[in-house]
């Protein structure tokens, strides 16, 4: 589904790497829970993997597509939602929805059917058709996942997606997330609440100052760690790369 080699990326004027030597494979039906303090660089091996940052070295496919010689081929099989609400606020819900699904080229009837059961989910029909400038922080969160999954994407990439989600819409986003996953698809996202990657994921990954120094089920790297829960494996780690 997703498969990164040695993926390297320095940003100008920076003698220390973002993105270091990075290798990573996902198979489909799994949630991978992307873990690393601040600056470690999470974000930016997003925006590399999701097209939208060029890099320096190695490669990166989604469903075989690799992401410089295929983009386009790529990006329609992922499904973004960033962390910061980059959205048309001018346009209604409904607008922006339906200029997500014209891109990814959904027929009328699939994303009237696919937007109205997440719309219900997520509580948002009543607003559907209001400008998303009114909008709250997480409604607008809400239509932006809404606008990622239109297209049923093969791989979902979230980057911090529980920032200003209502504990309801948190669970309803984390059901969604499993359910996508059980339909065969890839779940790759990005937080800093730890507890939620140790429920949900399959396996979750640690990036410290660039290099993913810990890679695997949260039940191994626990066992590996003479069950230590995973947020003290993960304060060890960071700290210990730091220093």
């Amino acid at each position: 589904m997703l498969t990164i080699k040695n993926l390297s990326k320095t940003y100008a004027k920076n003698a220390v790497k973002a993105v270091d030597d990075l290798s990573l494979e996902l198979k489909g039906g799994e949630i991978f829970g992307f873990l690393g303090p601040n600056g470690a660089g999470k974000t930016t091996t997003i925006k590399i993997l999701t097209g939208i940052l060029p890099f320096d070295a190695g490669s990166v496919s989604v469903c075989g597509r690799d992401i410089k010689k295929d983009a386009i081929g790529a990006k329609l099989n992922i499904g973004y939602v960033p962390d910061d609400h980059v959205l048309y606020d001018k346009l209604s819900g409904r607008e922006y929805v339906d200029f997500m699904a014209d891109i990814y080229g959904v027929d009328l009837a699939t994303r009237s059917t696919r937007a109205a059961k997440m719309l219900e989910i997520f509580q948002l029909t009543d607003a559907f058709d209001s400008p998303i400038k009114s909008y709250s922080h997480g409604m607008k969160q809400k239509i932006a996942i809404i606008g990622a999954l239109i297209h049923n994407p093969k791989l979902w990439v979230l980057d911090e997606p529980m920032t200003g989600l209502d504990p309801q819409s948190a669970f309803q986003l984390k059901e969604l997330m499993r359910r996508h996953c059980e339909a065969g698809n890839t779940v790759f996202f990005s937080t800093h609440i730890l507890d939620v990657a140790e429920k949900i994921c399959d396996r979750v990954g640690i990036i410290v100052k660039g290099k993913l120094v810990i890679v695997g089920s949260v039940a191994d790297i626990m066992r590996a760690s003479k069950d230590a829960s995973l947020e003290q494996v993960f304060l060890s780690v960071a700290e210990e790369k730091t220093m």
